[in-house]
């Protein structure tokens, strides 16, 4: 089992990974390029963990164990005796592959290389390596101290062993966990992409207001929110990002992003983040 693991990226998803780790007892290296990024993530985390052990859903010595066993470096280099390694930097597959190389250096022999993507193919992720049959995708769902799904992908490569001790890491870190195959999207965002994207055209096809659209869906569907807040919330920049991977990895129209989220996201507006989406913040 994993004892020490190194979290690649300290922005949302990195900072989230790394705290379910700690609470889960683990030793956590969080590695990013910005020291500024790195203190605000440490931040995020300490403040994340003192909400639970206030809620008394934490225990007071857990999180101070805790804080000891979080350190923070800005080269995955930096980083000693790793036996797993989360990468959850931005969706540049470029940037990906060159932090897979520099993983392979750094984690154990049998150690796992897992990437936090959401949209692009395992298999090419694990191809820069020379271990392939140890990268799997571990997509865990923002915010991810409160989601409980993980998403595990298996790539073309990837080994049964590396399968159960990811399966197991997702467990220890109180998550239940999934199999999805390498393909556009993977299950989630397969499915749900295409939602949003369809209550796109709805707004722009005239349908209905924004708000009855979302709270048709609300009440019609007993959803927690409504799919354009829904898509607020995750960017939609980052939705036109995922709806196109779909469009190109599966070569089908049905895919197509909507002209009014890419009019959207080409203004600037991308929900929540900026102030302005489908709603104003």
């Amino acid at each position: 089992m994993a004892e020490h693991i190194v979290v690649v990226g300290a922005g949302q998803m990195g900072s989230g990974i790394a705290q379910v780790a700690l609470q889960a007892g683990l030793r956590v290296t969080l590695v990013d390029v910005s020291k500024e990024g790195l203190a605000k993530a440490a931040d995020r985390i300490k403040s994340g963990m003192k909400k639970l052990v206030e809620k008394g859903k934490l225990d007071e010595a857990l999180l101070k164990a805790a804080e000891a066993n979080l350190a923070t470096a800005t080269s995955a280099s930096e980083a000693k005796d790793v036996d797993f390694a989360i990468e959850a930097v931005t969706e540049n597959e470029d940037l990906k592959r060159r932090l897979f190389l520099e993983l392979d250096a750094v984690v154990k022999p049998g150690g796992v290389l897992a990437t936090n993507t959401s949209s692009i193919p395992i298999t090419r992720i694990a191809a820069s390596t020379k271990r392939p049959e140890s990268v799997i995708g571990m997509h865990f769902m923002n915010p991810v101290p409160v989601m409980k799904l993980v998403e595990l992908i298996r790539g073309a490569a990837t080994s049964e062993e590396t399968y159960q001790a990811t399966k197991a890491l997702a467990e220890k870190m109180g998550k239940t966990t999934v199999v999805s195959k390498d393909f556009p999207g993977f299950i989630v965002n397969r499915i749900l992409i295409p939602m949003l994207n369809e209550a796109c055209f709805t707004v722009m096809e005239g349908l209905g207001t924004v708000e009855d659209i979302d709270t048709a869906m609300k009440l019609g569907t007993n959803q927690p929110m409504g799919p354009l807040q829904l898509a607020d919330f995750i960017g939609l920049d980052t939705c036109l990002y995922i709806a196109e991977v779909l469009h190109k990895g599966l070569g089908d129209d049905k895919y197509r992003p909507c002209p009014l989220l890419r009019q959207y996201v080409d203004a600037g507006w991308f929900g929540k983040k900026s102030g302005r989406g489908f709603y104003k913040y």
